[in-house]
């Protein structure tokens, strides 16, 4: 059982303004690392960083008893390479994460604001994209997936005006790492993937 705490925090005024030294977090600062943004009860990133130990994971989440429940199942199938952090997924990503620091994220079923007056409290836009680019390595990855079909056209859009990203192979997970939203929305309703590699 792990015996330290798996929730990160920013302990400074500074480090609230970011970036964030996360690399130092883990036993492995060495290793790269993957963001799971938005990982709500944890399914696929438990999974997959049980999958991949040579990985650091950080699962990001606005809600604290989704982070709660995550840290309590990390620690029960003992997986040094998590690390948790409550806080809203784009000041995360724009503020917190340092530059040039992350491999890969994951973002699936992200909030779809489907009312048209709410459209601009989507994450995806130029902006996040902007964020993005600042923290992923140069070939770095990010992989979305969404049931909400006029939001999967719209971010769709985003990045295929964007140059600083080339769409690649989207990424399915296998059966083990579908989160809730998926086993819930498969056979439902389509479901948009989408890959980008950082150019």
């Amino acid at each position: 059982m792990l015996d330290y705490p798996l929730r990160l925090l920013p302990a400074t005024a500074d480090e609230w303004l970011g970036p964030l030294p996360v690399r130092e977090a883990f036993a492995n600062p060495e290793h790269p690392l993957a963001v799971d943004l938005g990982c709500g009860k944890g399914r696929f990133l438990l999974a997959r960083a049980a999958r991949q130990p040579e990985v650091n994971f950080l699962g990001i989440d606005r809600m604290l008893r989704r982070i709660r429940k995550v840290e309590n199942r990390a620690r029960r199938l003992d997986l040094a390479n998590i690390r948790l952090l409550r806080v809203e997924a784009y000041y995360a990503v724009a503020h917190l994460l340092p530059p040039v620091s992350v491999r890969t994220y994951y973002i699936f079923f992200p909030d779809p604001w489907p009312k048209a007056r709410h459209e601009g409290n989507r994450l995806f836009n130029p902006r996040f994209l902007d964020a993005l680019h600042r923290t992923l390595v140069e070939g770095g990855e990010a992989h979305v997936a969404t049931d909400h079909a006029p939001y999967f056209e719209q971010l769709s859009a985003v990045f295929a005006e964007d140059r600083r990203f080339a769409a690649i192979a989207p990424y399915v997970p296998p059966e083990d790492e579908q989160t809730d939203f998926e086993r819930y929305y498969i056979g439902q309703t389509p479901i948009g993937r989408l890959s980008v590699r950082r150019i």
